[in-house]
């Protein structure tokens, strides 16, 4: 149970599909509510709550990538799939692989 916290690519996943979560609920839910309805306030804790998972999501990236687990091409992949909708679902399938072979040495 515990060997995925082991696994230094778990966290980037993890992180990915809350941060993707929160990228499309701002996209889809927060900015029309704002815009079309008037409704800033609850744009503005989405914006929060986003803005914060994307740095968290930066540096997990970054850390991931100093431990060797994903290559400079890899790294670039993930960070321009964080910034379209929908790219860090169709991103997971690569980093899913990374993690079996994470998984598959140790």
């Amino acid at each position: 149970m515990f060997e995925k916290i082991k696994d230094p690519v778990y966290p980037l996943r993890a992180i990915a599909v809350v941060e993707g979560f929160s990228f499309l609920l701002l996209l889809f839910v927060s900015m029309p509510l704002k815009y079309y309805m008037g409704m800033a306030t609850f744009s503005y804790y989405v914006g929060l709550t986003h803005g914060c998972l994307f740095i968290v999501y930066v540096f997990i990236a970054i850390h991931t990538i100093i431990r060797g687990q994903i290559n400079g091409l890899q790294f670039l992949r993930v960070l321009i799939a964080s910034v379209i909708p929908f790219g860090t679902f169709f991103n997971d399938p690569m980093l899913k692989r990374q993690q079996e072979k994470f998984t598959a040495v140790t």
